[in-house]
């Protein structure tokens, strides 16, 4: 595995069509802003494990929904 540390805008590339950029970071969160062609598929690791697992992928999106509202409310708290 290669590790990399990248300050806030640093980025990385990953081949010729993928990009990788730290956006954001907050305590112990980092949010990573990715461009890559629209036939990459770009999934978290615990949505792509869900996913082999034979998830419904709508459980899924009602899952990571209502993840990111609890989110969102912790944020605005």
């Amino acid at each position: 595995m290669l590790v990399l540390s990248r300050k806030l805008n640093g980025g990385i590339s990953i081949g010729d069509n993928v990009r990788i950029t730290v956006v954001e970071i907050r305590g112990n969160a980092v949010r990573l802003g990715v461009e890559a062609p629209k036939d990459v598929l770009i999934l978290r690791d615990d949505v792509k494990v869900a996913m082999a697992a034979g998830v419904p992928l709508h459980e899924i999106e009602d899952a990571l929904d209502f993840h990111e509202n609890q989110t969102r409310q912790g944020e605005t708290q």
